[in-house]
């Protein structure tokens, strides 16, 4: 039965009117008649004074006592009605901060990787927890809308109930932003991995959805594993994400322009790409002062001039966090990185334009120093560089360093030891592919020599003989549990097509060198009783150093990674491998039945934060 509240009876009060301008109104003189005003003026002059107070002190009296019965009777209705009432929900009760918690818990239960879940699966649990209560509705509509998830095509039914050929979520989305533009407002990041054709490309159809979902999203700040490749034409998607003013990480993956290729086979730059199409790129960037995180990345035969560098950094005053990769010579070199703005974050990866004497002069230059983050991938750079990077960079706390030869060292000149000294570093990756037996004695050298005090963290993927596991802390297994379903794995080098060693071999190679360490006999104690040897124990030997601080991490910076640092190919995330994708199955057991649980068949995505790169 439906709740009806009770008309509250009140107590029986006076005639008068309890209108405000009554209540408050001051009492009227009483009249007097017109034949005994001239006996009376003299009493009337002598006692005015005692009059006017006399009446002043009636009329507080009557105000006080009027407002008294009045505020009585109100607290007795309210104490009336809130008796008849019902008790208010629990949930109604809760701050929002509970609530923020919980949806919390719940992503987190979803994104797990050992949970059978996926994205469907957690934005029907959001839909289902909004339509409990209006408090649930305000707390998940945030969550719901903050971070939309697109991944994976769509389900048959979708395509055959709508009557659509593509992109019929991002529709669907579309009309639901255009036409609420509230919830337009919540939308923060858009991840629309997995939207490829067939033969592995974007169409242009896709595109332009998702162009027109961009355009719905006034706060758009990311846009989550879709990157396709521009090649200095027209591209709905790039104007649209040029007129976000609140955007915060962008990737530029640029491609090949055959007019510039074919401009390139007579002309020699700057000047392959035309005015109009160099403006275009430059104009991209002019409504980005929010931007923060930057990665460009050229495919082969891209060009991308050394101006055009200069005029987009001059306009993100906002930008902390740099990603340069595969850039031709004439595009990104020496005189192009002393015009980095300064920078918390910074990863070079394969720049032939790059010299140890221009990195050399980089980090010492002011835009160096704020540097927390450094990583130089594939260079071809000297010893004596990375030990003045070590030198310079006073803030530095992660560093990452790999290329396929030994960094060289001039012997002619006065070094001095430890080579190789930084005060703040904490995290450091380090992974040469050939012959790295030169560099890595004179890194365990200054190790041992406390030329890292902070250092808490070691990755080597390439360390042979062990000279960089032996100095960090011992360790009872490094091999996963996962390692032994991945077959077995060679930990010798790597063969000449896998060009660098992967962490499962570098694990299997390192719990090798820890397993023979155990099969020796550190020392012996010998229990002598009277003369007589009564019990020898033997104490096995062990990797590491007693005492050292620093852990010795043979992990992806991608979860389930064998890679071990984040390459290109994981920009936006990566779908986990299974033999099947998620349909809701894990869920079979709810009493609602199939009809509930069952979702089109999706594969299971896990995203990889841009933060990961550096």
């Amino acid at each position: 039965m439906a709740y009806r509240p009770q008309r509250t009876s009140l107590p029986p009060t006076h005639s008068r009117s309890w209108d405000s301008a009554d209540f408050f109104a001051a009492p009227r003189p009483q009249s007097r008649p017109e034949t005994r005003r001239s006996s009376v003026s003299s009493i009337a002059s002598f006692g005015s004074s005692y009059s006017t107070l006399s009446t002043t002190q009636t009329t507080a009296t009557s105000v006080a006592s009027r407002r008294s019965s009045f505020m009585n009777v109100q607290q007795l209705v309210q104490q009336r009605s809130r008796s008849t009432l019902p008790p208010p929900p629990v949930f109604k009760r809760l701050p929002a901060a509970i609530y923020e918690c919980i949806l919390q818990q719940l992503k987190i239960i979803h994104s797990e990787r050992y949970i059978q879940s996926c994205s469907t699966c957690y934005l029907r649990d959001l839909y289902n927890l909004a339509l409990t209560s209006r408090g649930w509705d305000r707390a998940v509509r945030i969550q719901l809308y903050d971070s939309i998830p697109i991944h994976g095509p769509d389900s048959a039914a979708q395509v055959k109930k709508y009557k659509m050929k593509a992109g019929v979520r991002l529709k669907l989305l579309r009309r639901t932003l255009r036409e609420r533009r509230v919830l337009a407002q919540y939308v923060h990041e858009l991840q629309a991995p997995g939207l490829l054709s067939e033969k592995g490309e974007y169409t242009t159809e896709i595109i332009d959805i998702v162009a027109s979902v961009v355009m719905a999203c006034p706060n758009l700040e990311r846009l989550v594993g879709f990157h396709p490749t521009y090649n200095h034409t027209f591209n709905k998607l790039a104007h649209a994400l040029s007129t976000r003013i609140k955007l915060k990480e962008h990737v530029w993956v640029i491609g090949e322009n055959k007019e510039v290729t074919a401009r390139s086979q007579y002309q020699l730059p700057p000047g392959l790409m035309d005015k109009a199409q160099a403006s275009s790129f430059i104009q991209a960037h002019n409504a980005w002062t929010s931007l923060t995180t930057l990665f460009l990345c050229a495919q082969p035969d891209a060009v991308l001039e050394h101006d055009i560098f200069i005029s987009i950094f001059e306009r993100l005053p906002s930008l902390t966090h740099l990603a340069i990769s595969s850039f031709d010579i004439d595009d990104f070199n020496d005189d192009t990185l002393m015009n980095l703005p300064p920078l918390i974050s910074l990863r070079l990866e394969s720049l032939p334009g790059l010299t140890s004497n221009g990195l050399s002069r980089f980090v010492s230059s002011l835009a160096a120093t704020p540097l927390r983050s450094f990583s130089l991938l594939n260079l071809n750079i000297s010893s004596l560089l990375l030990s003045k990077v070590f030198a310079s960079l006073n803030y530095l706390t992660c560093f990452a360093f790999a290329q396929e030869t030994c960094p060289p060292l001039d012997t002619s000149e006065l070094i001095f030891q430890p080579l190789f000294a930084s005060n703040t570093l904490t995290y450091l990756h380090w992974d040469i592919l050939q012959f790295p037996e030169p560099a890595e004695d004179h890194l365990a050298h200054s190790i041992r020599a406390n030329g890292f005090p902070a250092l808490r963290s070691l990755r080597a993927p390439s360390d042979p003989y062990g000279s960089l596991q032996v100095l960090c802390k011992p360790r009872p297994q490094i091999t996963l549990p996962s390692d032994k379903y991945k077959g077995s794995s060679s930990p010798s080098r790597p063969s000449a097509t896998n060009k660098r060693n992967t962490l499962h071999a570098a694990r299997a190679a390192a719990q090798a060198r820890l397993e023979a360490a155990r099969k020796t006999v550190l020392f012996k104690v010998v229990v002598d009783e009277g003369g007589l040897v009564s019990q020898i124990y033997d104490f096995p030997g062990f990797m590491g150093t007693i005492g050292s601080q620093v852990d010795y991490v043979l992990k992806s910076d991608v979860p389930g990674g064998e890679e071990a640092l984040a390459g290109w190919a994981d920009i936006g995330g990566r779908s986990e491998r299974a033999r099947e994708g998620c349909t809701g199955l894990w869920n079979a057991s709810h009493p609602a039945g199939k009809k509930w649980w069952w979702h089109g068949e999706r594969e299971r995505w896990r995203r990889v934060g841009l933060e990961r790169f550096f």
